[in-house]
């Protein structure tokens, strides 16, 4: 459903932290700059994949405004996303922008998720303005699989970009969704080459999120099958690790490198979820598998200059912020817990 937001009476709750319905502190945001991407995962999207027309996105102005508003509001992270962000004309001018809260200390980090194609050109200019680490996504080290993956992608363009983003003293994690049918036998040998290139590694269950041409439960691979397979290898010790996102840590003793988890399917994190998402069209999502939303773009575009109305709107979001997602996959051709794409929403 969509949640309307209406401008509420403010006494007492300026400078008060954003807190849900259910006593969790949201601290976290993942803000989507643009639903396009260069690449056409197979898991992510259709391969003729329909993109919003530009005018009904954010202005780079209007991302800076919206994400000030959340650091206001006691945001501490902000992750920018996409689709690719790096694609999106301006996206610098943004980041050179937002790293103002860095320099002041009310941002306690300012960071994006990429597929990395992109990254070899911007990764002295991201280090330079205040990003600290990104998140590589990247599934396979194979580039023929790669390039069926991606539906055409060249492997060679993310590997110079990750080199570059080292080189520039960014601290990079891999981010790998596990995939049955594709990369099942070859995650082992992903963490090896990551952990010995100095960068952790998350892996992914898949999410039944929009519409593409497989059936999802073809490509689900069960987290917890590969930390068995992995445990029949190595040593896994648990770690109290948090990074403000869903993953769950364990370092492996014999590569001496930082695995995380997401198991949205297998195994749920929402009891201590502390983020939400925001679209490249200014919608608040309050949680990926929901379509619970607030539209914050009619309020930035209504109350130019007036980013008390903004706060109030994103406050009487977060009261309705539900208690956890509904994802299932264990039904054979079922239409996807959601419509709306990882592109549009944002990863």
């Amino acid at each position: 459903m969509t949640v309307v937001v209406a401008r509420r009476e403010r006494r007492g709750t300026e400078g008060a932290p954003l807190i849900d319905p259910f006593g969790r502190s949201i601290s976290y945001v993942r803000v989507s700059v643009t639903d396009r991407c260069d690449l056409r995962c197979t898991y992510c999207m259709l391969e003729r994949q329909t993109f919003l027309p530009r005018s009904e996105l954010l202005t780079i102005e209007e991302l800076d405004r919206l994400c000030a508003a959340f650091v206001g509001l006691g945001t501490r992270r902000l992750r920018l996303t996409g689709g690719e962000p790096l694609v999106r004309k301006g996206f610098m001018d943004l980041v050179r922008g937002l790293s103002r809260h860095l320099r002041s200390g009310a941002l306690d980090e300012l960071t994006l998720t990429t597929n990395g194609t992109q990254l070899a050109e911007h990764a002295e200019a991201l280090a330079q303005a205040g990003v600290r680490r990104i998140n590589v996504s990247l599934d396979t080290l194979d580039a023929d699989r790669f390039r069926r993956i991606t539906r055409g992608g060249d492997l060679t363009k993310v590997l110079n970009g990750l080199e570059a983003a080292r080189s520039a003293g960014l601290k990079v994690k891999i981010n790998t969704v596990a995939l049955k049918g594709d990369n099942a036998g070859e995650l082992v040998d992903m963490v090896r080459w990551a952990h010995g290139a100095g960068m952790d590694m998350t892996l992914i269950e898949t999410m039944p999120l929009g519409e593409i041409e497989q059936d999802r439960t073809e490509q689900y691979l069960s987290l917890a099958e590969v930390r068995a397979d992995f445990e029949r290898l190595w040593t896994l010790t648990p770690m109290a690790k948090r990074t403000g996102g869903p993953a769950r840590y364990v370092r492996i003793e014999e590569t001496g490198g930082t695995l995380g988890l997401i198991t949205p399917m297998s195994h749920t994190f929402c009891e201590a979820c502390n983020r939400v998402r925001v679209t490249c069209t200014g919608e608040l999502f309050l949680c990926l598998g929901q379509d619970d939303k607030a539209d914050l773009r009619d309020v930035l575009r209504g109350h130019v200059g007036d980013d008390a109305a903004v706060e109030d709107a994103i406050r009487a979001a977060i009261a309705l912020k539900p208690k956890g997602h509904d994802f299932r996959i264990d039904r054979p051709g079922a239409a996807p817990a959601v419509a709306r794409p990882m592109s549009m929403t944002g990863g």
